[in-house]
């Protein structure tokens, strides 16, 4: 729950390099009103008055907190305005630094705050007075006087403004004194009013000193304005916070983030040093203590309030305690030791029930206490915490009544499968997601014989073996029934069959319930992704039709084959016939047009291998493709399809029109070591230039996270041939890692092109697509092209080259020849007759 890292807070002592310079500041601007004013001091009898108005003036009006430092605006400047005018300026200064003086030491503030704020205002004072005497003197109380007076006021206000802005980033960090700054507006127009109050009062004396006594009246009338104006402000301000807490918290509730949420404001509505959040332990749920400091961006696991304090709310009272709030002694004594000046505690109830605490410790500011006006303030914020507590609680719990079985507690299959889609889209170069499904032997006997209370406690021992004897990073989980499901990375399938046999082992051992010793056995089933799936739902599978065959296999355990699902069981009796096939030619090769866009012109074929079994008809492409890449017959299947594509390519009959050729490339293919010798000796054997051989390479086997495809790609892109991504966009990869890869197209997936002019999403992921394969110098070609409507929007997004319906279906050769000539308009371009394609839906 750690935050960003919070800046480094430094001791206050580093206050005394602001206050050295301001100090000498003041000695220099003194010594320099010395030399140069002809009367630099007297008229002590209204600077005692002024001095006396000075400390008055210094009774803060309104509080603003900025981190642990406390900004008071107060009506200093009136004062300031009539001693400026009245007083000699060496008298001035000492006046304000006596005034300065007399309030630090009333407010009980440390050394170091004490000569800042006295330096501070010798300072700011003296450089206003030596100002000053740059102007004329001041006459009567004209326009030249306000101005005058005004400039020396602002002078004090921008000093004040600098060197406590410099000090709080010195001790507290950059960001404290630049919130200084956001929220000194407020104070400057104060200022501002308050010597427009000063410049009337002076315009009063000057008529008549008789105008003191109505002065005073309006003082005091305008003190208690300030004082109604702060209890509105603190009454906005706090009815603004709490609205926004209980909104957050609202909103936070559902997504876990509810203490990040609750705490930081909490401790900003109350302006207190710490906020905590405590929550004994509950059921599965841990205990909770984490607290928010002033200090420190992130939540920190410790707190400021004494347990006894946090025992006493417990009972189910708040408890306050602190110089304004009360306390018995013995929980005074303990904030003493303890290091805490003041504590609100207040109980997070459910029902009568306490589920835990909410605290705040140590109001900031130096004068700053918790006052009982608080306390009802902070029940409030505690109440509307914990409803939203309990609902995120309920919300948990359903959560995870919903994805954990009601037996075994274990995840359920509708958590497993999330999991598990999780698992499979995070590449791990050298590492395999390894599915593990446990299927218990004898489960319904034990049912039928003992009772279903029996084969609960069976199942209940299996998911504590499992749950014990799996590894840490292993997710273990109930399917239903007597299936029990283990997920993890491994190395490989062979690692993964070493864990099954292990667990099993373990599962094994005898289990004793009452009198009676079971020997409980299981079938494990093994299934990895890639290898076996892509998906949660087909791993799944396969790897239940593997628990299925480890029924009837030596040592129970099954590693997932094609040969052990119903269609893999077809593909398997097409294995010797596709290697007669292949033996015999019986397999033909098709091929389908790719042409440009804005003329339609044919740039090339995919070749595309079909194959019509006598007995079963024809066969799907995927289903003998499969049985070729599992019997050790791709490399065959791959030859016979390139090296018909490179015949038709050589004995293609229109010279002005070379037929261009691309072959599709398993994944396995590209780990052949041997593969790129053979393709350079067929383009010699046929004579066919290398660049007119495209392979197409599907996303998942060209961008699979590792290296392992690289050789083989440097390799035939270094022989001419060109290579191409196919189905592009339907994995996971990032465009930009096209950049890396020695390709020279990219074809985007069917499925995007085909709802492109349905979908916006679609159309967004293709013109993405051809935008930036575009800017990598790669050629985009979009397959599945079926309507006008779609050829048009490829058209406007910049996408060259087609291939679809709208063309062509695949076609045999002597089909593709006919389809060509009857076509192709004969057109006089350049004294060169150049065939163009026409497309017919």
């Amino acid at each position: 729950m750690a935050g960003r890292k919070a800046p480094r807070k430094r001791s206050e002592e580093y206050a005394w390099l602001i206050t050295g310079p301001l100090a000498l500041l003041a000695v220099i601007c003194s010594t320099g009103l010395g030399l140069l004013s002809d009367d630099p001091y007297g008229e002590w009898l209204i600077a005692a008055l002024v001095l006396a108005l000075m400390v008055a003036a210094e009774i803060p009006a309104l509080y603003f907190i900025i981190r642990r430092q406390a900004m008071a605006v107060t009506l200093s400047e009136i004062p300031l305005v009539l001693a400026f005018f009245f007083l000699p300026p060496l008298t001035v200064v000492l006046v304000a630094t006596l005034a300065a003086l007399i309030t630090q030491l009333r407010r009980r503030l440390g050394m170091v705050k004490i000569w800042f704020n006295v330096a501070k205002a010798a300072a700011a004072t003296a450089l206003a007075s030596l100002i000053l005497l740059a102007f004329p003197p001041m006459v009567g109380v004209g326009p030249a006087t306000w101005f005058a007076l005004f400039a020396g006021v602002t002078t004090v206000t921008l000093v004040t403004l600098a060197s406590v802005v410099g000090v709080i980033s010195l001790v507290q960090g950059v960001p404290a004194g630049w919130e200084v700054l956001r929220t000194a507006m407020p104070n400057l127009i104060t200022v501002a009013v308050n010597v427009a109050i000063g410049l009337v009062v002076l315009i009063a004396l000057d008529t008549t000193w008789w105008s003191l006594f109505l002065l005073a009246a309006l003082v005091v009338a305008l003190v208690q304005v300030y004082r109604s104006y702060a209890q509105v402000f603190r009454q906005h301000s706090t009815l603004t916070d709490v609205y926004e807490l209980t909104r957050a918290i609202t909103e936070s509730g559902h997504d876990g983030t509810l203490a990040d949420s609750l705490l930081g404001r909490v401790r900003a509505l109350m302006q207190a040093e710490c906020a905590t959040l405590w929550l004994p332990a509950q059921g599965r749920h841990l205990e909770v203590l984490l607290t928010a400091r002033v200090d420190d961006s992130g939540l920190l696991d410790f707190a400021r309030t004494p347990a006894v304090v946090r025992e006493r709310a417990c009972e189910g009272q708040t408890v306050a305690v602190g110089a304004r709030l009360g306390g018995d002694e013995k929980l005074v004594a303990e904030l003493r030791r303890a290091g805490v000046k003041d504590v609100i505690v207040a109980p997070l109830r459910s029902g009568q029930a306490v589920i835990g605490t909410l605290e705040v410790a140590n109001r900031l500011g130096d004068m700053g206490n918790f006052t009982p006006g608080d306390v009802p303030i902070f029940e409030t914020v505690a109440a509307h915490a914990a409803v939203a507590l309990e609902n995120s609680r309920l919300v948990d719990r359903l959560r995870h009544d919903a994805y954990h079985d009601g037996l075994t507690k274990l995840p359920n299959r509708r958590r497993v499968s999330n999991a598990l889609e999780e698992a499979v889209r995070v590449r791990a170069p050298g590492e395999v997601v390894a599915v593990l499904l446990f299927d218990v032997d004898g489960l319904r006997q034990v049912n039928e014989s003992l009772g279903h209370a029996a084969g609960d406690k069976v199942l209940v021992e299996v998911a504590d073996r499992l749950r014990s004897s799996a590894p840490s990073s292993a997710l273990v989980g109930r399917l239903g029934g007597d299936e029990f499901v283990v997920t993890l990375r491994v190395e490989n399938a062979e690692a993964a069959l070493a864990l099954a046999a292990e667990l099993r082992e373990q599962i094994r051992d005898e289990m004793v319930f009452d009198a009676l010793t079971l020997d409980v056995d299981t079938a494990v089933g093994v299934a990895v992704h890639p290898d076996h799936g892509s998906d949660p739902a087909t791993l799944l599978q396969r790897v239940d039709l593997a628990a299925t065959a480890a029924k009837s296999t030596p040592g129970n355990i099954q590693l997932f084959n094609p040969a052990l699902e119903s269609r893999s069981m077809r593909r398997l009796g097409l294995a010797g016939d596709l290697r007669r096939a292949l033996d015999n030619g019986e397999l033909e090769v098709y091929f389908q047009p790719k042409v440009t866009l804005r003329d339609r012109r044919l740039v090339g074929v995919e070749c595309l291998a079909r194959w019509e079994h006598p007995a079963h008809g024809v066969v799907a492409p995927e289903d003998f493709v499969a049985v070729a890449e599992h019997t050790g017959q791709l490399g065959r299947l791959t030859e016979t399809v390139l090296r018909e594509g490179l015949r038709r390519s050589r004995d293609w009959t229109h010279a002005e029109q070379p037929l261009s050729v691309a072959v599709n490339l398993s994944a396995r293919t590209l780990t052949d070591q041997h593969f790129p010798t053979l393709v350079q000796e067929l383009l010699a054997e046929y004579g066919v230039p290398p660049e007119q051989l495209t392979f197409e390479i599907k996303e998942a086997g060209v961008l699979d996270g590792t290296d392992r495809p690289m050789p083989a790609l440097r390799r035939l892109r270094e022989i001419g041939v060109r290579l191409s991504v196919d189905d592009f966009g339907t994995g996971y990869s990032s465009l930009s890692y096209l950049r890396r890869l020695p390709v020279h197209e990219v074809k985007v997936d069917r499925s995007f092109v085909q709802g492109m002019a349905t979908d916006p999403s679609d159309l967004a992921i293709v013109n993405a697509v051809v935008t930036l394969s575009q800017q990598f110098g790669l050629a985009v070609v979009a397959e599945g092209v079926e309507s006008e409507l779609t050829l048009e929007l490829l058209q406007d997004i910049g996408c060259e080259i087609g291939q679809g319906f709208l063309f062509s279906r695949p076609l045999p050769y002597e089909r593709l020849e006919a389809w060509f000539g009857a076509q192709a308009e004969v057109e006089p371009l350049l004294a060169v007759d150049v065939r163009r394609l026409r497309a017919v839906p």
